[in-house]
């Protein structure tokens, strides 16, 4: 922790020999003073480049822009930075204009799953809604690299109008995932006008912020945030945490923070070469991130965007990285290892092979230690089968909540539900003589 205090000392006042510490925790000084040169970058970490290796960098950074928060820097270790997880994620990397056959601007065909501007509607019950293309940092495996950082994706409040109308008018749409870019980079009252009208939607059920400020810009979660996200209940967050050194006494301290709001967190993490591919440092990863209430979620194939060839692993990597996690530890630490579908085919799970075999009475299992079992089916199972007629059918097919009006005796009496205020027994001479009975 002392270590960390005085580096941020030093680097705050490299950046700016005025500011103090409180400088440093303020999310909006970070963002003014986000790395975007090579030659501040050099500065501010002591590492220098060549003149060959400084021209390949310009010419990177000429195509994929470079901006890195002074708290994401600081978290690099200059002395073996070449092998850093945060250096590798936040600096440029010449080998991003390698961009092979198979690379693609938009690997996911985002854009023609856009009915209207900002919003992807790929799921049937849920959409993706670009409200910010711009991130307190530009990660480096990001798979909208044709976006993020160009003004010219920067989205006005008419076509933010424009993807709400589209929300309001298709009623199927129950979820509904603020993306970007990052949403938090947005302003407090803005981002609270974006929720309200999403809660004035009456089949809007849930709403998801994808952000990474807990990871490269934790400050910006502030008490302010959080309290206007406890307006728009229910309220989830999903972050990207990709190493277990990101998660700082900071970070710790925003996650916290959003956690007692109430507010779901999940994680999702790429699987990336060089930065976490490695059995022992997944496990060590999803541990921390339970620790701090937050729920492993997707892990992902990295994406077949341009230029990122030197990330990707093969899939039979994140398969060995999930068998050293399902049965090792905790189930809800285990996230969903995917591979986002080329052409715009979603998410598609990849998990180990548990189903060895199976016959019309048993199921043969492996489990994690490679033990091999058999699972009996029932002799007499009878499906009820479906012919659309739901009124005919004999299951209970009631989806409103239940009443709670079974409760008797003090249960009764006790209970919120009911307005019943004393029990009375039977056959009591009082009673009949109110009901008419002998004066």
């Amino acid at each position: 922790m002392e270590n960390y205090r005085s580096r941020h000392d030093e680097l705050t006042k490299k950046i700016d020999s005025d500011a103090t510490i409180s400088n440093w925790r303020d999310w909006q000084w970070q963002l003014r003073n986000s790395i975007k040169k090579i030659s501040t970058f050099e500065t501010l970490t002591g590492i220098h480049f060549s003149d060959e290796e400084r021209k390949s960098l310009e010419e990177t950074v000429g195509k994929f822009p470079l901006s890195i928060t002074p708290y994401y820097l600081s978290l690099i270790q200059v002395d073996d930075y070449q092998n850093d997880p945060i250096f590798l994620q936040s600096f440029a990397d010449p080998r991003e204009l390698i961009v092979q056959d198979w690379e693609k601007e938009d690997p996911l065909s985002e854009d023609e799953d856009s009915p209207v501007p900002g919003i992807t509607h790929r799921y049937p019950d849920r959409v993706l809604f670009h409200i910010s293309n711009v991130c307190s940092m530009y990660c480096r495996h990001c798979t909208r690299k044709r976006k993020v950082g160009d003004v010219d994706y920067i989205p006005a409040k008419d076509q933010v109008i424009q993807g709400l109308d589209y929300i309001k008018n298709t009623p199927q749409v129950r979820d509904v995932l603020l993306s970007g870019g990052d949403p938090l980079m947005l302003s407090d009252q803005y981002l609270d006008w974006i929720l309200g009208e999403l809660r004035k939607i009456p089949h809007v059920e849930v709403v998801r912020i994808g952000s990474r400020m807990p990871v490269v810009l934790p400050y910006r979660i502030t008490d302010e945030l959080v309290e206007m996200l406890k307006k728009h209940h229910p309220v989830w967050l999903n972050t990207h945490f990709n190493h277990p050194r990101e998660i700082t006494h900071s970070s710790r301290k925003a996650l916290t923070k959003l956690a007692d709001a109430g507010i779901p967190l999940g994680n999702q993490s790429v699987l990336l070469a060089g930065v976490n591919d490695c059995p022992r440092l997944m496990k060590t990863l999803v541990q921390k991130l339970v620790r701090n209430r937050v729920r492993p979620y997707y892990l992902y194939q990295c994406d077949l965007s341009e230029g990122l060839t030197h990330f990707r692993t093969p899939v039979g990597k994140g398969i060995e990285i999930l068998e050293s996690l399902i049965g090792h530890t905790s189930g809800f630490a285990v996230p969903t290892y995917v591979i986002d579908a080329p052409g715009g085919g979603g998410k598609i799970p990849v998990m180990p092979n548990y189903l060895l075999s199976w016959s019309p009475h048993k199921v043969i299992l492996r489990n994690y230690e490679g033990v091999i079992t058999t699972y009996q089916e029932p002799e007499h199972y009878q499906d009820p089968g479906c012919d659309g007629d739901c009124e005919r059918c004999t299951l209970q097919l009631k989806f409103d909540d239940a009443e709670e009006f079974n409760a008797v005796g003090l249960e009764k009496l006790l209970s919120n539900w009911d307005e019943t205020t004393s029990l009375t027994p039977e056959n009591t001479e009082r009673m009949e003589r109110r009901d008419g009975g002998d004066q």
